[in-house]
């Protein structure tokens, strides 16, 4: 077998592997899953840098589907092309397919069991908890400047307080960004795509691909 096609096997199933292990850990949904992500991708493999993982969430959360799912695929297509963004999905949807569908056979008989009430509200808990973790961490990225307050505000008005299907809310959000964009471009003002504090940090040598939303 070639080396470059050794490589790329080795590639492949270490993805497998990764998110087959993030998969059956995440009860809560996509979002339980980001801190773990963060952790195996960024802290361990540094496959990807803390700004480049935030500007996927962003896309993740923007695109259709599971936004564990999507940031799955982005990460596998970003280590080993297609076949990698292929490897990452499986092994993250499989252990949630089976368990959701040991839930299904079996909840049934055992809902009224004092334990297992027990047990999902300490699973409650921990996925808010997670929830809450991924929250903020986003928050430091996408939210720098008045612009990017208020459109955090009126999201959250529109969710909470109107309703609004978070299509539109994303859809809208988009637009103000682009419009907001072009007339700062036109009036010839310095604009900022992220925090500046965090801009001043970052290493002068460290150069990648930049993704704004």
């Amino acid at each position: 077998m070639p080396t470059t096609m050794r490589e790329q096997t080795s590639k492949l199933a270490e993805l497998f592997r990764i998110f087959l292990r993030i998969g059956p850990m995440t009860f809560g949904g996509g979002f339980a899953m980001i801190p773990l992500i963060s952790e195996e991708v960024v802290a361990k493999r540094e496959w990807l840098e803390e700004k480049e993982l935030d500007d996927m969430l962003s896309v993740a959360s923007a695109a259709p589907g599971g936004v564990g799912v999507n940031a799955a695929a982005f990460i596998g297509y970003r280590r080993a092309g297609v076949a990698g963004a292929i490897a990452a999905v499986i092994g993250v949807t499989l252990p949630t397919f089976a368990i959701g569908l040991l839930f299904y056979l079996f909840y049934s008989l055992l809902e009224n069991n004092v334990k297992v009430q027990a047990a999902l509200q300490g699973i409650h808990g921990a996925v808010i908890g997670l929830m809450v973790t991924t929250a903020y961490r986003m928050s430091k990225a996408a939210i720098f400047d008045k612009m990017t307050i208020g459109l955090a505000c009126l999201s959250l008005l529109g969710l909470t307080v109107f309703g609004l299907n978070p299509l539109w809310v994303i859809s809208g959000g988009t637009l103000i960004g682009v419009a907001y964009l072009f007339v700062e471009e036109k009036l010839g003002h310095r604009i900022a795509t992220e925090s500046r504090r965090k801009a001043k940090r970052a290493k002068p040598e460290a150069v990648g691909p930049e993704y704004y939303i």
